[in-house]
């Protein structure tokens, strides 16, 4: 259902674009179309996001061309860094050493959703940020010790390469301590696994939850996972996206800077707040 109004707000909003050059052409504001190619790499989360984007900017700007490649936050900084990509997608926070070249700009934030199988009985787990740490660390291995069936915990996590993997470790306080049953390479992947495996606990960025009806969003600390709760503080567990450039958002090309004007205007907030995710303004 998310798609079809994500898909129903894109064009939209290339409607109202359009009108607006319509408007702008009769009033004898004659500003060219943005021209030029921008490439972009990097996070599977931030998929849904950077395709809304394109395909608005794709309907109103013909001469513009964007194109990006969906292979993990670290590949996608690389990529920035050896200029093979404009913009490196990564969500989580950059690293020291992808500072010392790259530009971090956070264009929004995102929850990440603890999840189990939809078919499991979670009314009664009661899971605290501390419980949750004890689960990927390997230190409480049923769920009949945080409230819920007498059933072995089993442990999905994100490939190395991943920055949902990446940003979960660093705020729940599990880095390099984790004892994951499976490693999986994407977002999709991972909630096919949680659904089929009785007992697996999983995480994924929480705009896309509301895709699939296989899967339900664990409480932590008694907040739910919502947009709403990470806005007033109740919510922790969540995480920047970031676009990274070598160098400043106004030494990019008019046809990137015209990508971050976008993201930062009506439209592009829009489009943030369609998909569940917080606005960085």
């Amino acid at each position: 259902m998310k798609k079809l109004l994500t898909g129903a707000l894109v064009l939209m909003l290339a409607l109202g674009v359009t009108g607006c050059s319509s408007d702008d052409s009769e009033s004898g504001d004659d500003t060219a179309a943005v021209s030029g190619t921008v490439t972009m790499n990097g996070s599977t989360s931030m998929e849904d996001l950077v395709e809304s984007i394109i395909e608005t900017l794709a309907s109103t700007n013909p001469e513009l061309t964007i194109s990006c490649e969906y292979t993990g936050s670290s590949s996608g900084t690389a990529a920035a860094i050896e200029g093979t990509a404009n913009i490196g997608n990564a969500s989580r926070n950059l690293k020291d050493e992808e500072l010392e070249t790259l530009t971090e700009n956070i264009v929004a934030y995102d929850g990440i959703a603890v999840i189990v199988s939809a078919d499991m009985d979670a009314s009664g787990i009661d899971l605290s940020m501390d419980d949750l740490a004890a689960i990927y660390k390997g230190e409480i291995t049923n769920w009949s010790e945080v409230g819920g069936e007498d059933m072995a915990i089993v442990v999905i996590g994100r490939d190395s390469a991943s920055g949902t993997r990446g940003a979960f470790e660093e705020i729940v306080g599990v880095e390099d301590e984790c004892a994951y049953g499976q490693e999986i390479e994407s977002t999709g992947a991972v909630i096919g696994k949680v659904t089929e495996t009785e007992g697996a606990i999983g995480y994924v960025s929480l705009n896309v939850v509301a895709d699939y009806e296989d899967v339900q969003a664990l409480s932590l600390d008694g907040a739910e996972a919502s947009s709403e709760n990470i806005s007033n503080g109740t919510y922790l567990l969540f995480r920047p996206f970031v676009m990274a450039t070598v160098g400043t958002i106004e030494e990019q090309s008019e046809a990137v800077q015209f990508i971050f004007d976008f993201i930062s205007s009506e439209d592009g907030q829009a489009i943030i707040s369609t998909l569940g995710l917080i606005s960085a303004e």
